[in-house]
């Protein structure tokens, strides 16, 4: 099983970046730990809160990598988005139980 760091390490970048601008506004603090939220869709964002260990998932980190090509590392909404349609994400993300 192939782990890739480098994207791991991305994202993370991304999510610390996001998070340290100081603001304690409600979006950010209803995340628990062992969580981080990524908004998904084509037009209108969602945001989904998802577990961290979907960072090591194969398919999860095929989405990092095109979010990476799209927006590299200024994400539109302030944390980090994804590029796809809500249901393919969803569906990426039921798979291991992450929503």
């Amino acid at each position: 099983m192939a782990i890739f760091m480098p994207r791991i390490t991305q994202a993370k970048k991304v999510l610390r970046r996001s998070f340290s601008n100081g603001s304690n506004t409600s979006a950010s603090m209803d995340i628990p730990k062992g969580y981080f939220a990524v908004y998904v869709g084509e037009e209108e964002k969602r945001r989904f809160v998802v577990p961290l260990s979907l960072l090591s998932q194969p398919s999860f980190q095929e989405l990092l990598h095109l979010a990476e090509e799209e927006f590299g590392y200024s994400h539109p909404m302030g944390g980090l988005t994804i590029p796809c349609s809500e249901d393919v994400f969803a569906d990426i993300a039921s798979r291991y139980g992450a929503l």
